[in-house]
């Protein structure tokens, strides 16, 4: 099955299980993920996750190529990402960040209550010896694209929570460039509150909403031919 088919049809399975697993606000109409939809895909993923990298492949390999960064080769590329999870996860235990496997990608997702303080872009002190941690991963394991989303939950406008999801995808950009990861493999995107995944009623809800997420991708050498 070629590349953009595979693509189309795990959007398509994402997008379906969880509309399945959308539940409906029976007073504002709003539609979220339920929390045992939640438990059962393995954390808060969106089906956005399934999706292409930022900017598209061919932008990021001619920036990969430029780097000199290799790609991986058949079953090499499995047992690559096997040691990067557990790395993750050790490096990562006793946090708040989920590791979540999803085929040979990777989903780190950080809660925002850890990574910023209200209605701000900036890396809380506290949480820069876990997003170091994380950083010293990510050098290691050099052979990968990186993503990271930034979401905010509804309160204020569309425009000020895109903005506002923007900065915090690019502070952890920048945040990681710092520590050895090579800008050339991270790609940012903001959305805003587009993606909840709970109910934005709640401040239990906005809390999960509001969260950033890294996305590891590893490079093939299909992709760099």
């Amino acid at each position: 099955m070629a590349f953009a088919s595979k693509i189309w049809v795990a959007g398509a399975l994402s997008a379906a299980m969880l509309t399945s697993a959308c539940v409906t606000d029976p007073v504002t109409g709003e539609r979220t993920i339920s929390k045992a939809a939640i438990g059962g895909l393995g954390g808060a993923v969106g089906g956005y996750l399934l999706g292409d990298l930022v900017g598209g492949r061919r932008d990021r390999t001619e920036k990969i190529l430029g780097a000199g960064i290799g790609g991986l080769a058949g079953a090499g590329v499995g047992a690559y990402m096997d040691r990067q999870e557990r790395d993750l996860r050790a490096r990562t235990a006793g946090t708040d960040v989920q590791v979540i496997r999803r085929g040979d990608d990777l989903v780190l997702n950080m809660p925002s209550g850890i990574t910023f303080g209200y209605d701000s872009a900036t890396v809380q002190p506290q949480f820069r010896p876990t997003l170091d941690e994380v950083a010293q991963v990510l050098s290691q394991y050099n052979q990968t694209y990186i993503d990271v989303y930034g979401h905010t939950d509804s309160t204020g406008s569309a425009s000020y929570n895109q903005s506002l999801s923007e900065r915090r995808a690019g502070a952890v950009a920048s945040y990681l460039s710092t520590k050895g990861v090579q800008s050339a493999r991270i790609g940012t995107r903001g959305f805003g509150f587009e993606q909840p995944v709970a109910s934005n009623q709640t401040e239990e809800g906005r809390a999960a909403n509001r969260r950033v997420e890294i996305k590891i991708v590893p490079i093939e050498q299909g992709d760099l031919q």
